[in-house]
């Protein structure tokens, strides 16, 4: 079996940019952007610090129905790898404005028709 390539440049270039809009998407409470980039399908799932959302629509409506207030946070640590042409996975460390606790975040992103999507996320904070 051979392996894939690891990290090409313009690949990893190319997630990494979709991250970055994922992000300030994400602190600036750009609902529209971040359902554009989950895949959308019911195989899409994503595991919240307090929730488990399965499949696009309720992500999408958690998304909707989510405060808009205290989004803001620091990354602290941030690393992307590729896999191929078409496979990618982003993980962060971050804290909150105003919070001692560590949060991480990952995400697995494929090259879907339409572009980069995420088809699983998962969030946590540390104890």
């Amino acid at each position: 079996m051979s392996h894939p390539a690891i990290n090409l440049p313009e690949v990893l270039a190319e997630v990494r940019a979709q991250f970055e809009r994922y992000e300030q998407a994400l602190t600036s409470n750009d609902v529209a952007v971040l359902d554009e980039l989950f895949w959308n399908s019911p195989h899409t799932l994503r595991y919240g610090a307090t929730e488990n959302l399965y499949g696009y629509e309720a992500i999408a409506r958690f998304r909707a129905g989510r405060p808009a207030q205290g989004l803001q946070r620091e990354v602290l640590r941030t690393v992307i790898t590729t896999y191929g042409r078409d496979f990618a996975t982003a993980d962060i460390e971050f804290r909150r404005a105003g919070s001692e606790r560590t949060g991480r975040q990952s995400q697995t992103w494929v090259r879907m028709p339409e572009g980069w999507r995420v088809v699983a996320a998962h969030v946590s904070l540390l104890a």
